[in-house]
C-alpha cells in the first residue's frame, strides 16, 4: 500500500486506530537490547508457541479482521527498568511482569491469559510492596517525563501502522501541507531544542544556517547515532524501540532545508538498532512516506544507513562525514564547517537521534508546549542511561534542570546495599564528575557547564566510596587514548602521556610534580586539539583532581588508595588476635605466599603475595585485612 496523497494517509490512520483500539488482549515483550541480552527472544516465541497451543487465537501483527478474543503478541522498545529484565506487559491489566523466562510462559498463559489471575513471584515487589501496575506504581517511574519514549512499552517497535495509528507521520503532513520551511525552522528554533548529543547546540539555528545555503546539487540530513560513550545506550533504545519518530524527524528536517538525502550514520556494533532501522526505513519507503513526491507533496526525501565500526571519534562530526564518504574517520579542520561543507562537501545538518526523535512533538504540539518542560535555557526532556552503583538502573527520562538528588534517590532508588554516595560521571569520556555538592545542581546544559562537566549524550555512572576516582580518570584516559585517530600532535602525545602519569600514580610511583604536569598537559590538549574529542579527553582528569585532590595526594604522598581499590598500594595482612589456624588461606593461595601451623595463627609474606585476594575470600573469620 502506498499513500499518494494525504487523503490515502487519513484513511489508513483511522483504519489502524481502529484496529489498535480493538486490541484488547496484548502480550507485550520488552525488546530492548538488555532484555534481549536476557533472553525475551526466547521469551516472545515462547509466548506465541504456548497461546496457540491453548487454543488461543493469536497474532504477531495487526489483522484487518481480527478475530474475538485474539491476543497480539508484541515485540516492544525499552521500557526502561533494566535490571528487571525480561519484562513483560500484560493488557488489558496493565500487569507487569518482571525477570521472566521462556519457564514461565505456560503459566502465564494458563493463569493470567485465560482466567485473569495474578502470578505473584513474577511481580516486582521492593520492600514488601508490590508493584504490578509497574509504571504508573513504581518509584522509579513517578518523577520521569516520558515525552520522547512515550511508545516504549505501548506499541510494537515493528509496525510503521501502530506508529501511524497513535499519531505517528502527523507532524510529517503538517510540515508538508500546512507549513512553510521557514515555519517549520521558526517553529524548532522559538521550541529552543538543543541538540541532545553533546554541547547542546541550538538545533533551530544549525537549521537556519543550512536553509539559507543553495542545494547544488544536494543537501544532506545527517542523524548521528554513533552513541560510544561507555554505559550509554539512549540513543539505542529509540532507534531499537520507536524508529520511525527519529525517521519522521530527519523527513521534516529535510523539508525545513531544502535538504533531499539522508544519512543515519550507526554503528554495527548496535545490530538490533540496525535490523529495526532497516525495517522501519523500508515500511515508511512502501507507503510513500519517504522517496518522490511524499504524499503528493513535491517534496522528496531518500534515506539509507552508513555503519560505522564502532570508532569513538566518529561520533565527532567531521569525522563522522569522512566515514560516510568511505574515507578514514577522521576531524577535519575547522572552518569550513559541517553546515558550509559536510558530506561530500555540501551543506549538511547534523543532529542525534534524540535531537531528530523531539521535533515531530515540537511541529505538532507547538514550541510552547515544548517550553512546559525544561528550563528557560534547556526546554523539554532529556534521557539518561543510569548505570554504577544505583539500585535501579537503566533508562530514564526526566525534564531539563531535574537535580542529581531526584535522579540518583527518588528515581534510582539509592545506591546498592545503602552504600554512601561519593560521585558521579557524566557525559561519558568527555564529561566530568559531579559530587555531593553537586547534588541539587539542575542537570541543564548551562548549569552543568558551570561546574566543569557536560551533559553530553546523557550517560550517569554512579559511584560510591568505594570508588577510587583516580582510577575512574586512568580508566577514562585509557578509553581515549585508545580511541584517538592521532591526527593531531596535542591529543596523539597528550593523552598517552597523561595516562602513563595516572598509571604511575595507581602504582604508588607518582610524585607531585606529576600533578602539575597532568595539569598543564590537560589546559594544552583542550586548547590546542583539532576535534571535540581531544577537547575534552581531559575532563575526568581535571574534574577528579579539582573535587578529589586528597586522594591524588593520597596516592603520591602517601602511598595509599583511600578506596582500597589500587592493589600496588595495599598489602593483606593477618590479624593474629582473629586467625584460628585453619589453614584455609595457605591451602587456596595461589603461590604458597602464607605459612603457619595448624590451630596457630599465619603470615603473609609480601614479597610473595601478588595480592590476588583468594585468601582474603577464603577466610571465614574475616582475619584477612588490607593496610
Amino acid at each position: 500500500m502506498k499513500f499518494n496523497n494525504v487523503e490515502d494517509f487519513k484513511a489508513a490512520q483511522k483504519k489502524f486506530a481502529a484496529i489498535l483500539g480493538k486490541e484488547k488482549n496484548r502480550v507485550l515483550v520488552c525488546s530492548g537490547t538488555g532484555c534481549m541480552a536476557a533472553g525475551s527472544k526466547a521469551v516472545y516465541e515462547k509466548f506465541v508457541e504456548a497461546i496457540k497451543a491453548a487454543g488461543l487465537p493469536c497474532s504477531v501483527s495487526m489483522q484487518d479482521e481480527p478475530e474475538e478474543g485474539y491476543f497480539n503478541v508484541k515485540k516492544c522498545g525499552c521500557i526502561g527498568c533494566c535490571e528487571l529484565g525480561p519484562l513483560v506487559r500484560i493488557d488489558p491489566y496493565d500487569l507487569f511482569y518482571a525477570h521472566v523466562t521462556a519457564d514461565d510462559v505456560d503459566e502465564i498463559v494458563e493463569k493470567t491469559l485465560k482466567n485473569g489471575e495474578v502470578v505473584e513471584r513474577l511481580v516486582v515487589n521492593e520492600d514488601g510492596v508490590s508493584y504490578p501496575h509497574l509504571t504508573t506504581d513504581f518509584p522509579f517511574y513517578k518523577k520521569q517525563t516520558r515525552n520522547l519514549m512515550e511508545h516504549c512499552g505501548n506499541i510494537s517497535s515493528e509496525s510503521i501502522e501502530e506508529y501511524i495509528a497513535v499519531g505517528g507521520y502527523d507532524a510529517l503532513v503538517k510540515a508538508l501541507f500546512s507549513m512553510t520551511s521557514d515555519e517549520i525552522i521558526a517553529e524548532v528554533s522559538n521550541s529552543g531544542l538543543r541538540g541532545r548529543g553533546g554541547a547542546g547546540f541550538p538545533a533551530g539555528k544549525k537549521w537556519e544556517q543550512v536553509a539559507v545555503l543553495p542545494a547544488d546539487p544536494v543537501k544532506y540530513v545527517v542523524c548521528n547515532a554513533d552513541e560510544g560513550d561507555p554505559g550509554a545506550f539512549m540513543d539505542c533504545s529509540v532507534m531499537e524501540g520507536d524508529p520511525h519518530r527519529m525517521i519522521e524527524g530527519m523527513i521534516i528536517a529535510g523539508i525545513a532545508v531544502g535538504g533531499e538525502v539522508g544519512y543515519i550514520y550507526v554503528r554495527a556494533e548496535y545490530p538490533q538498532a540496525v535490523a529495526r532501522l532497516t525495517i522501519a526505513i523500508n515500511q515508511a519507503r512502501e507507503y510513500g512516506l519517504l522517496g518522490q513526491n511524499i504524499l503528493g507533496s513535491g517534496k522528496n526525501f531518500e534515506l539509507s544507513l552508513s555503519k560505522g565500526a564502532g570508532a569513538f571519534v566518529c561520533g565527532e562530526g567531521s569525522a563522522l562525514a569522512n566515514s560516510i564518504e568511505g574515507k578514514r574517520g577522521t576531524p577535519r579542520p575547522k572552518p569550513p564547517r559541517l553546515v558550509e561543507k559536510g558530506v561530500f562537501d555540501r551543506p549538511t545538518v547534523l543532529n542525534n537521534v534524540e535531537t531528530y526523535a523531539n521535533v515531530p512533538m515540537i511541529i505538532e504540539k507547538g514550541a510552547d508546549w515544548y517550553k512546559g518542560f525544561g528550563t528557560e535555557g534547556s526546554p523539554g526532556t532529556k534521557t539518561f542511561s543510569l548505570t554504577g552503583n544505583i539500585k535501579h538502573t537503566g533508562l530514564i527520562e526526566v525534564p531539563m534542570g531535574t537535580t542529581l538528588r531526584t535522579i540518583i534517590y527518588d528515581i534510582g532508588g539509592g545506591l546498592k546495599e545503602d552504600r554512601v554516595f561519593k560521585a558521579v560521571q557524566i557525559g561519558g569520556p568527555s564529561g566530568g564528575c559531579l559530587t555531593n555538592e553537586h547534588l541539587d545542581l539542575p542537570l541543564d546544559f548551562d548549569s552543568v557547564k558551570q561546574v566543569g562537566a557536560i551533559i553530553g549524550s546523557g550517560g550517569l555512572v554512579v559511584m560510591g566510596t568505594d570508588t577510587c576516582m583516580v582510577e575512574i580518570a586512568r580508566f577514562f584516559m585509557n578509553f581515549t587514548k585508545k580511541e584517538s585517530c592521532g591526527k593531531c600532535t596535542t591529543c596523539r602525545e597528550g593523552v598517552p602521556r597523561i595516562q602513563a602519569i595516572l598509571e604511575r600514580i595507581t602504582k604508588g610511583e607518582g610524585t607531585m610534580d606529576d600533578l602539575d604536569m597532568m595539569q598543564e598537559l590537560a589546559d594544552t590538549i583542550k586548547t590546542c586539539s583539532l576535534c571535540g574529542l581531544g577537547k575534552t579527553a581531559p575532563n575526568p582528569v581535571l574534574s577528579t583532581m579539582r573535587y578529589f585532590r586528597d586522594e591524588y595526594i593520597a596516592h603520591v604522598v602517601d602511598k595509599k588508595c583511600p578506596a582500597g581499590v589500587c592493589k600496588d598500594l595495599f598489602v593483606y595482612q593477618i590479624n593474629p588476635d582473629k586467625c584460628i589456624g585453619c589453614t584455609l588461606c595457605a591451602r587456596n593461595c595461589p603461590v604458597d605466599a602464607i605459612t603457619g601451623t595448624l590451630k596457630q595463627p599465619h603470615h603473609i609474606d609480601t614479597s610473595k603475595c601478588i595480592k590476588c585476594g583468594t585468601c582474603k575470600a577464603n577466610c571465614r573469620q574475616n582475619a584477612i585485612e588490607e593496610v
